[in-house]
């Protein structure tokens, strides 16, 4: 299941992610209301985690312009205010539930199952291209021969590529939704992570096979095409 996360707080965003990953999730963290909306407008989330106070645009201005772009992306709003207006002022703007620091990490996690599973029609649990198919529920990647259990960072590299079948995906564009702005990951870490991808696709007899595009990034393609 991918989530966003949008908290400015840097330490506690690590945190969030860290525990969110171990608990199978996969996270896109950002640190700012504008690269949030941006982000959700840019791809399909199973849920958007969204601080109420951040740098460019807060994140009721996230919810309402997510809401009038016509996305019904769930959200959970946190914030360290705990006023009953303030409440209200989020679940007015879109919102689908509300959180206020500090939170125990056990009632995150029973929000964010609360609101997915309220629209289960927005959550499509499987993507699959040609006889491959990703759970996105467990990790799973299953082919003809069977199915093998993802890392993290494998799960979020081949979703981006069967999402966007037949589209080059650059190293950079791997770099940044994967690891992060931030990271300190050299670009190698790209290299082996699709290198293990490709081992796994052939153990599991997947007529489908990861392409590098020289100096330009990797394409998910079918072998008959």
């Amino acid at each position: 299941m991918r989530l966003l996360l949008a908290e400015d707080e840097k330490m506690l965003s690590e945190a969030l992610v860290e525990m969110l990953n171990h608990n199978n999730y996969s996270v896109d963290a950002v640190y700012n209301g504008q690269d949030a909306i941006d982000y959700l407008l840019a791809a399909d989330y199973d849920a958007a985690i969204l601080d109420i106070m951040m740098p460019k645009k807060s994140g009721i201005e996230v919810v309402k312009e997510l809401r009038q772009a016509g996305k019904n992306t769930p959200v959970l709003m946190l914030t360290a205010k705990s006023q009953i207006e303030d409440r209200v002022e989020g679940l007015d703007s879109g919102a689908d539930d509300y959180l206020t620091k500090p939170f125990a990490i056990k009632e995150l996690l029973a929000r964010i199952r609360a609101i997915t599973r309220r629209q289960p029609e927005l959550t499509n649990p499987n993507v699959s291209f040609r006889d491959l198919t990703l759970s996105r529920a467990d990790f799973l990647l299953s082919g003809p021969q069977g199915q093998v259990r993802l890392a993290n960072k494998e799960y979020q590299m081949i979703e981006m590529l069967m999402t966007n079948s037949r589209q080059v995906i650059s190293t950079e564009r791997f770099m940044e939704k994967v690891w992060g702005y931030e990271s300190e990951a050299t670009i190698n870490v790209v290299w082996v992570n699709i290198s293990s991808l490709r081992k796994k696709i052939a153990e599991l007899g997947a007529h489908v096979q990861i392409k590098a595009a020289r100096g330009v990034g990797y394409i998910l393609e079918a072998l008959d095409d």
